[in-house]
């Protein structure tokens, strides 16, 4: 589904029109320490002509006929990308977490790369200190990739999707 640039988009945060929307898809997952999974995947990205992107993800698991098993991972955050092509991102986890992350936009494609400057996590979530994020637009298609260090474990894949514009 093709995309329209918003009439009031900040020039901060044009070059990643391409993420402003609603995409939903599917996604795999997998780490160190737990069993592969699959799940179904909300993601919105919004603006309001202000220098940033109101970014709302919600993940649920799913069995291998595609049927909703139970709710997942929730998060939520603020995409600021800068002047010199730098991206800025705060980011918390209905899991008990929350991050600082620091990035590129790719000057010449529809993608931006970013890893964990600070995480700070509650008492009582799980150990989870560093991440990478990786998302572009690729035929119409928003796909990503996450690596994640927690648990012990050193930075490691974890999940990956491939979500339509809705």
């Amino acid at each position: 589904m093709p995309f329209e640039i918003p009439e009031n988009i900040h020039p901060l945060t044009a070059r990643l029109a391409w993420l402003i929307g609603r995409w939903v898809g599917n996604g795999h997952g997998e780490y160190a320490t737990i069993d592969r999974f699959q799940f179904g995947q909300e993601v919105v990205f919004q603006q309001d002509g202000r220098p940033f992107i109101h970014y709302f993800s919600r993940a649920w698991i799913v069995d291998a006929e595609g049927n909703h098993v139970r709710e997942a991972a929730q998060e939520t955050g603020f995409l600021r990308p800068q002047e010199d092509g730098t991206l800025e991102m705060v980011m918390c986890h209905n899991t008990g977490f929350v991050e600082i992350w620091t990035g590129e936009i790719h000057p010449e494609q529809p993608r931006f790369e970013m890893v964990t400057d600070a995480v700070a996590r509650t008492a009582t979530a799980k150990e989870y200190v560093a991440g990478k994020r990786l998302y572009g637009y690729v035929n119409g298609d928003l796909l990503y990739a996450y690596d994640m260090a927690a648990m012990g474990q050193e930075l490691q894949p974890h999940t990956h999707a491939q979500l339509v514009r809705q």
